[in-house]
């Protein structure tokens, strides 16, 4: 018996309660065809984020440490010629979603969530650099990182229903997908599909989030696989 059916609409209504999705995610993705412009739209975010800048200027740092330069780097563009717009934007990234995530968790998902996410997020990323995949690094790491969040939203909308969900999965040894199409009537790949879609997110992140667990289903889209090998490899590697 479902005790709650969760509808797009739902979802979409209530999301409106939780923080705004960062929206320097949607400018990097509309500028990353124009380095200038994507330059740019990080340096105004970074700026704005003493730990975020901390975070760069010291990688930057660290960078030169065994080099000759005698002064500190102290501004953001040249902490990016030193370590590439790549690490600064993964940086960016991996902190305007972790906000988000952590503004939006309840106290009792823990760390292991965003844990999970993260190791997801750059093992995505890191497949689409180094394979031959056709998707783009920016949206993997995306992409594996969001890849959870219909299950953030269940947490916070139906936090009982939700422990229900898990309990039922491991009592009948099911997955959890199976176990909260049961309770909800969908799984959390498909509430996060629509949160990515509702956030205006590519389709093909979209996708991915939709078809993490079943990448059969979507073949044609690169992202998809790959989204769902990050997962496998990380899963198998404890990377959480």
């Amino acid at each position: 018996m479902k005790d709650h059916l969760v509808t797009r609409d739902e979802v979409v209504e209530r999301s409106k309660t939780l923080p705004a999705f960062p929206r320097t995610i949607a400018k990097i993705l509309a500028t990353l065809e124009d380095p200038e412009a994507n330059l740019m739209v990080l340096v105004a975010y970074i700026g704005q984020d003493p730990v975020i800048t901390a975070r760069v200027l010291s990688l930057a740092n660290l960078a030169t440490a065994h080099s000759q330069r005698q002064s500190a780097i102290r501004d953001i563009f040249t902490a990016t010629t030193m370590i590439g717009i790549n690490r600064v934007r993964q940086v960016a990234i991996i902190s305007s979603i972790g906000r988000f995530i952590e503004n939006t968790a309840p106290v009792d998902m823990g760390s292991s969530f965003w844990q999970h996410s993260i190791a997801v997020g750059v093992c995505s990323e890191e497949l689409a650099l180094h394979t031959e995949s056709k998707a783009s690094a920016v949206t993997a790491l995306i992409a594996g990182l969001l890849h959870d969040v219909g299950q953030l939203w269940l947490h916070c909308f139906d936090p009982t229903g939700t422990r229900t969900a898990w309990s039922q999965a491991l009592t009948h040894a099911v997955s959890i997908e199976e176990s909260e199409r049961e309770q909800f009537g969908v799984d959390h790949s498909v509430i996060g599909a629509w949160l990515a879609e509702n956030w205006s997110l590519p389709a093909s992140i979209a996708a991915a989030i939709r078809y993490h667990h079943a990448p059969d289903a979507a073949l044609a889209e690169p992202l998809v696989p790959l989204v769902h090998v990050a997962e496998v490899l990380s899963n198998a590697l404890d990377l959480t």
